[in-house]
C-alpha cells in the first residue's frame, strides 16, 4: 500500500506523528506538505493528495487540518475521491467497510495523537465489505460521471 499524506499548518504536528505510525507499519508514503506551522491554505494541500488518489498514483490519502472539515470538503471536489472525516475508530472502520473511502480526514484540534494513530491504523487495516455496499458506492460513481457529462 502507498499513501499520500498532507496537512495545513494546524495539522502539521499530527501529520508528523502519523508519518511515524506509517513508518512503524511499513506503509510507504509521500508527504505532500505542508512542512511547518506557518499559516497556509488547506485546499493547496488537499488537492494534490486527492488527485494522486483519483489518478491511482497512490492507494489512499490522509489529510489533516484543525478540524478535518476543510480538507474533507476540498478533497471531495475531486471525482473519484471518497474522503471521510473520522474522529473515532468506529467511523474509520465503517467508512472503509461501507463507503470504500480512499481518503481519510482528521482534525488535529479535535483528537489527540493517540486516538489519531488508532483511527489511522483501523482505517488502513479495514477492507471494503462489498456486497450491498458496492451497489451504493457505484451510485456515487454514477453521480460523478453524470456531473462530468459522462
Amino acid at each position: 500500500m502507498r499513501v499520500a499524506i498532507a496537512s495545513d499548518h494546524g495539522g502539521y504536528r499530527l501529520k508528523e506523528e502519523i508519518k511515524q505510525l506509517l513508518d512503524e507499519l511499513g506503509v510507504a508514503y509521500e508527504d505532500c506538505g505542508c512542512h511547518g506551522e506557518e499559516a497556509v491554505d488547506y485546499p493547496d494541500y488537499a488537492l494534490p493528495v486527492a488527485e494522486k488518489v483519483a489518478r491511482g498514483e497512490v492507494d489512499r490519502g490522509i489529510l489533516i487540518c484543525g478540524t478535518g472539515i476543510g480538507m474533507c470538503i476540498a478533497a471531495n471536489k475531486v471525482p473519484g475521491v471518497r474522503c471521510a472525516l473520522a474522529h473515532d475508530t468506529f467511523s474509520a472502520r465503517a467508512t472503509r467497510e461501507h463507503n470504500d473511502s480512499n481518503v481519510l480526514a482528521l482534525g488535529a484540534r479535535v483528537i489527540g495523537p493517540g486516538l489519531a494513530r488508532e483511527i489511522v491504523r483501523t482505517w488502513l487495516e479495514t477492507d471494503f465489505a462489498g456486497g450491498r455496499h458496492e451497489r451504493r458506492v457505484n451510485k456515487i460513481r454514477a453521480i460523478e460521471a453524470q456531473k462530468l457529462g459522462g
